[in-house]
């Protein structure tokens, strides 16, 4: 009986020494299991690649402050979110960077959008490669009428934007008021026809024989614009906004009115002649060698802060027998390349609404000398405190905003453009060095017909 008692006893034991065994071995498996199926999760969330940024090739021809103001925007983009990634590549000058982009255009190496001066506005829609904005407004139904009328007019045509505005500028009159105050002239009230400029240049000359009253950089695009504001068209056909042009659109008279104008201040001694070197005329103003001249708005704030003395800022002279009209619009606008794949094109969309916003305007603004292309941004407080330092800045954007809407305040539209600007160009050169204004002005006319001519027959019009 005991013998039996102990048997039943030690095999109970061995039982439940067995199950706990089995427990522990169960229990151990499944923690080890636990831990490397843990181990396996977090390998899987390390390992795994976030989502890639859609990368957006961004071409643009800003140098100096522009360039400085312009990264600073795009940095800051590509932080405010992490679906987009602007790169942002300076490629020179306008020119240069059109001749960069036309070699790989409809190729893997094309950008996705490239920032193109106004006057290769009908090359970029001749070109076949780019895809208009006006396709990305309509589907998001984005609002183009809330920026600034004057700037959008030049890039619309026949109620399709091409292109979304981006650094746009007006040429405008910068003068030494110390300049003014020394020859007994009111520094608060620059001269507004070319005939006061005239007058006002001989006042200086008689306190400071040293200093030249008015110079006026050899340039096409300030011609154009003296031109603008007569209220003269640069093209027949409405400026090339209607018909394709075949010829200048501009009267004798009013073409004249700009040679006989310089002619009259050479001969009086008055004029400095800094030829198309823009560089060395804004040098001259800030050495005191030249109390007046004609340049782009977004030149205002390098302009203010460099110089040593205070500086007056002033609206486009216009031959007193006209009545001002304005300014056309200068500067640049953002093109979106066909060639790319679509959601490339829509993350590039994205960018260009941004660089609209108010506040990204008034960074621009104020950092640029440019114009704010949504006019809220002027509301924005950065730009009322540079209002009250520099109040000099809001003069260039009352210009734009007083400029009466008109073809000829429109701007031109033709893929000659610039071939016609350096025709001007070497016109106004020749009347600077001595030469007579009839022999100089006719050959420049003849010149740009036959360049109108020309571009026409290369299209086979």
């Amino acid at each position: 009986m005991k013998k039996q008692f102990l048997l039943s006893s030690l095999m109970v034991l061995l039982v439940v020494i067995l199950a706990a065994c089995s427990s522990g071995e169960s229990s151990s498996e499944t923690e080890v299991e636990a831990e490397t199926n843990s181990g396996n999760a977090s390998e899987t969330t390390e390992n795994s690649e976030p989502k890639e940024k859609q990368v957006v090739t961004f071409w643009h021809s800003m140098g100096g402050a522009g360039q400085e103001a312009l990264n600073s925007i795009v940095e800051s983009y590509n932080s405010s979110q992490d679906e987009i990634q602007v790169n942002a590549e300076y490629q020179g000058t306008y020119d240069e960077s059109l001749t960069k982009f036309n070699a790989v255009a409809g190729s893997d190496s094309a950008p996705t959008m490239i920032q193109t001066f106004e006057i290769g506005t009908k090359a970029m829609i001749n070109s076949g490669q780019v895809a208009p904005i006006q396709e990305f407004i309509d589907a998001d139904g984005y609002d183009m009428s809330g920026l600034e009328e004057n700037i959008t007019n030049y890039y619309s045509l026949d109620g399709t934007f091409y292109s979304m505005p981006f650094n746009s500028s007006t040429p405008v009159m910068y003068y030494n008021k110390e300049a003014f105050e020394a020859a007994g002239l009111d520094p608060e009230a620059a001269p507004e026809t070319f005939e006061e400029i005239i007058e006002a240049n001989k006042a200086i000359a008689e306190v400071n024989p040293n200093m030249k009253g008015f110079a006026l950089q050899a340039y096409g695009w300030l011609w154009e614009q003296l031109l603008a504001n007569q209220g003269a068209l640069l093209l027949n056909n409405d400026n090339g906004r209607s018909d394709t042009p075949t010829e200048i659109g501009w009267s004798e008279e009013e073409g004249k009115s700009i040679f006989n104008w310089v002619k009259q201040m050479v001969d009086d001694g008055t004029f400095a002649n800094y030829g198309t070197n823009g560089d060395n005329m804004v040098a001259g103003f800030l050495a005191g060698d030249v109390a007046m001249f004609l340049q782009s708005s977004a030149s205002s704030r390098d302009v203010i802060d460099n110089a040593p003395f205070e500086v007056g800022i002033a609206y486009l002279p216009h031959p007193e027998a006209k009545e001002r009209q304005g300014v056309v619009i200068g500067g640049a606008s953002l093109w979106m390349i066909d060639s790319k794949p679509e959601e490339e094109k829509k993350a590039a969309w994205e960018f260009m609404k941004y660089l609209q916003t108010p506040e990204v305007q008034a960074q621009w603004h104020v950092g640029t000398g440019y114009f704010a292309i949504n006019p809220a941004a002027y509301d924005e407080q950065v730009v009322k405190d540079a209002y009250a330092e520099k109040p000099q800045l809001q003069v260039t954007v009352d210009q734009l905003q007083d400029t009466k809407s008109s073809y000829a305040t429109q701007g031109a539209l033709m893929d000659m453009l610039p071939e016609g600007r350096k025709i001007m160009e070497t016109a106004l050169e020749t009347v600077y060095n001595g030469g007579e204004v009839d022999q100089a002005y006719n050959t420049a006319v003849e010149q740009f017909n036959e360049a109108i001519k020309k571009a026409n027959a290369a299209r086979g019009e």
